[in-house]
């Protein structure tokens, strides 16, 4: 099957967080490219579809919107 994606993605466990308003979520990047990442998190269906992707490890601040949604997984694409 051909990958259609804009950039190729890579494995990573990397805690993370979600912020938008005041709150925060907490999440793993599951895997992330140039374009997008994948995120797990404890409850997808109350995530935000847009927000700050917040990855301490890195020092990175990335706005993101969601562009699929399953019960414990969000596959987002950075603006």
């Amino acid at each position: 099957m051909a990958e259609d994606r804009a950039a190729p993605r890579y494995r990573v466990r990397k805690p993370a967080f979600i912020k938008y308003g005041g709150d925060k979520i907490t999440c793993t990047v599951c895997d992330l490219s140039l374009t997008g990442a994948s995120l797990e998190v404890f409850d997808a269906k109350n995530a935000p579809a847009k927000f700050t992707l917040v990855i301490p490890e890195d020092g990175l601040e990335i706005a993101c919107e969601v562009i699929r949604r399953t019960e414990f997984r969000l596959g987002i694409k950075f603006d």
